[in-house]
């Protein structure tokens, strides 16, 4: 498999990477992923044979249309520090998206109650009371616009599944390109399968405690070349 992603941050354990779009971050035995890709990476560089394993943390997880920073740990000792920094939501994670019609205030923070979908890879808003529900929380600034939309900023307080492609899409401003929550813009490079089409969101920001040495690290993702420039 060819490298998929571009490394961006790499120090001792700590692996952060630049996903593209349209790549799964982890998937069944036989389907490629950006799981399969790093251990191809680490097998490489370690001088491993082909089907010598290779232990991979998976911290967390990015959807498969987007693109950004991700994450990965070479040890558990590292994996289970790094993740219980995410359970503990000491992370930062900072994402920027393109989402239809003009978002109002300038600023403000969305509450909402998501439900993931039994055996579905889809959100849906429910009442506050419904017991399904679990809380997501975000918080946004506009940082500017673009033909038909606007550019957000995004600093998330929970991780829900799908949390800001539903909590935009449920207020009218669906994700550029996201045509499972309703988008009927197209974004990025157009593709033979859907399931691999991106959309314009992007995880920009990531910021963590290095888990061996306990230093702050904050690693900035270059968004993809087919994005509209937007004075970065």
């Amino acid at each position: 498999m060819n490298q998929p992603f571009t490394v961006l941050y790499d120090d001792g354990p700590c692996l952060v990477v630049n996903k593209p779009a349209g790549l799964l971050t982890q998937a069944p035995r036989g389907i490629d992923s950006l799981e399969l890709a790093v251990k191809d990476f680490y097998r490489e560089r370690e001088g491993k044979s082909p089907g010598e394993n290779i232990y991979l943390g998976i911290i967390h997880r990015l959807d498969r249309p987007v693109t950004g920073a991700i994450s990965f740990a070479r040890h558990v000792r590292a994996a289970k520090r790094m993740a219980d920094q995410f359970q503990n939501r000491t992370v930062s994670k900072t994402y920027w998206a393109l989402v239809e019609g003009l978002v109002e205030p300038d600023e403000g923070t969305w509450v909402d109650y998501l439900h993931k979908r039994h055996g579905m890879a889809q959100a849906i808003v429910v009442p506050e009371d419904d017991p399904r529900g679990k809380k997501a929380i975000l918080h946004y600034r506009v940082r500017g616009h673009v033909q038909g939309g606007t550019w957000l900023e995004i600093e998330l307080e929970t991780g829900r599944t799908h949390q800001i492609r539903v909590q935009s899409s449920s207020r009218g401003h669906a994700v550029l390109g996201d045509s499972q929550y309703g988008s009927t813009a197209n974004f990025g490079p157009v593709v033979e399968d859907l399931r691999e089409q991106g959309i314009a969101l992007h995880a920009r920001l990531l910021g963590f405690r290095h888990p061996m040495r306990d230093e702050q690290v904050v690693v900035e993702a270059p968004l993809p070349e087919y994005w509209p420039k937007m004075g970065e």
